[in-house]
């Protein structure tokens, strides 16, 4: 009789078991399938990938019932299109691949922008060049990347020197070419941003002829299409709030951030130090009355004056507002 009530006693505890197992594994399952899935593309060292290895915007977010999946790209072009395609839902970018992609028809949405990256952003030449001003560079070969901030900045550049793009020999190279015909001596200047500036300044002595002030800002954009933009405001505000928290972390705690990004990018403690010490790192909505929509103009106006895009645009056509 005592073994009979011993196995009806370890059966209801296995049933209570069983029970409590079902319904905490219920339980989790639903918190997992309650959170939606946001998709950021970004860059390295760019201020979404700052965030993902800080490492809070991924529990702020899961906190506010959101998911978030990162993916890694090689540029803005690359960006774009999985942007367009539905592969990602925003894209952390600069400041040229949203009027490039305005004008190509892409429906974009423009959704918040980092600070300048003007100081480190520039005109290169080497450390025993003889062309020390902007004038200078009439007839000379300058490499730069097409659709992008150096793109924008060396017809500035020329713009400020009494110079146009016909007065010189531009050469459309991604940076990892650019920088090995720099090294090597085939072309005499390169436009471009840091780190690749930072480190041809502290590994090859390089020369900034010019910096960004004054000609380009440079800045971060984050960045999302109108559909899903215009159904998802609260998300863009959420995510805008929290990348900026990191960015505050990121201005505050440079050591920390320069081992962080050494690491990201195999580069020198020395490079990293000398980007990261010339820029503020920030992230905020943008609104229609900013300066930066202008900006964007400017560049979008420029831009279709040179022949780089075929369509003019008005990029305070790209805002959203309202709410979800």
């Amino acid at each position: 009789m005592k073994h009979k009530k011993h196995l009806w006693f370890l059966v209801i505890g296995l049933i209570m078991w069983l029970s409590v197992a079902v319904y905490g594994y219920t339980q989790t399952t639903t918190a997992a399938s309650d959170l939606e899935t946001v998709t950021i593309g970004y860059q390295k060292a760019d201020p979404v990938d700052i965030a993902r290895q800080h490492g809070e915007l991924i529990k702020k977010m899961k906190a506010k019932g959101y998911q978030v999946v990162f993916k890694e790209f090689s540029d803005g072009a690359a960006l774009m299109t999985a942007l367009k395609s539905g592969a990602i839902d925003y894209a952390r970018v600069g400041d040229t691949p949203p009027v490039t992609a305005k004008a190509a028809g892409t429906d974009i949405a423009l959704i918040a922008a980092g600070a300048t990256k003007e100081y480190g952003s520039g005109i290169l030449v080497g450390k025993n060049s003889q062309i020390t001003n902007l004038k200078q560079l009439k007839g000379k070969t300058i490499a730069y990347q097409k659709g992008t901030a150096a793109q924008y900045l060396i017809i500035q550049a020329l713009k400020k020197a009494g110079l146009s793009t016909n007065d010189v020999k531009l050469v459309n190279m991604d940076q990892s070419s650019a920088s090995v015909a720099f090294a090597k001596g085939s072309v005499d200047a390169w436009v471009t941003w840091d780190p690749y500036t930072a480190t041809a300044q502290v590994n090859q002595g390089a020369k900034l002829l010019t910096n960004g002030t004054g000609l380009a800002k440079n800045r971060d954009f984050l960045i999302s299409t109108q559909n899903y933009a215009k159904t998802h405001t609260a998300l863009s505000k959420l995510l805008t709030t929290y990348i900026n928290d990191d960015m505050t972390w990121a201005n505050n705690h440079h050591t920390q951030l320069i081992a962080m990004l050494s690491k990201t990018l195999k580069l020198s403690d020395a490079v990293i130090q000398k980007m990261v010490e010339r820029r503020t790192y920030a992230m905020a909505l943008v609104k229609a009355d900013s300066s930066i929509v202008d900006e964007e103009n400017q560049i979008a106006n420029t831009f279709y004056q040179e022949g780089v895009v075929t369509e003019k645009v008005d990029m305070k056509t790209t805002l959203v507002s309202g709410s979800d």
